[in-house]
């Protein structure tokens, strides 16, 4: 289990951190949001129009929406 802990950057440039941190700690940069363009686009759906998007979206979604009826149909 990842236990979280907060630390606090000073203007001086220090960090504090809670006296219950054990031994072993790791601090990572946060990345920056504009680094991740583009990680997904080789799920983007190509040769397709807005439209055509949307509607393959909502029959997806209604299909999700009786499989889990009726998955939940079938549990009683």
């Amino acid at each position: 289990m990842d236990m979280i802990q907060t630390i606090s950057l000073t203007s001086q440039g220090q960090i504090s951190i809670p006296a219950t941190t054990e031994t072993g700690w790791l601090v990572e940069p946060v990345p920056d949001i504009l680094s991740l363009g583009g990680i997904l686009h080789k799920y983007a759906i190509k040769g397709k129009t807005a439209s055509q998007i949307r509607k393959l979206e909502k029959e997806a979604f209604e299909k999700a929406i009786v499989e889990d009826y009726l998955a939940s149909v079938a549990d009683e």
